[in-house]
């Protein structure tokens, strides 16, 4: 059984973390789109920090490794469960980067 919309929200906030806000709505092809903002980085007109990715390519592990990313290098040692995946991210940005 696929888990709901609601469900995945909430699993993704818990392995994002405290500074994390995370949305997941669904697009015009009624895909997931997800979205991790941060609750302390502001970028420009007062908008928050986010990581914006649709379901296509697993939209899910895009979103979070651009969290990861951010993470890492705006609040370094934060206590997000999925700064344990940060070697992974990376290896897949690489991965990305070489098909490129």
């Amino acid at each position: 059984m696929t888990a709901s919309r609601s469900a995945r929200e909430r699993k993704a906030a818990s392995e994002a973390g405290p500074l994390a806000k995370v949305k997941i709505d669904l697009d015009a092809r009624r895909q997931f789109v997800y979205k991790i903002s941060c609750t302390e980085c502001v970028v420009r007109d007062g908008q928050s920090w986010s990581a914006y990715r649709s379901g296509d390519d697993n939209g899910y592990m895009a979103a979070m490794d651009r969290w990861i990313f951010h993470l890492n290098e705006k609040h370094p040692g934060s206590d997000a469960p999925c700064m344990a995946y940060l070697s992974e991210a990376q290896q897949r940005l690489h991965e990305r980067r070489e098909r490129g």
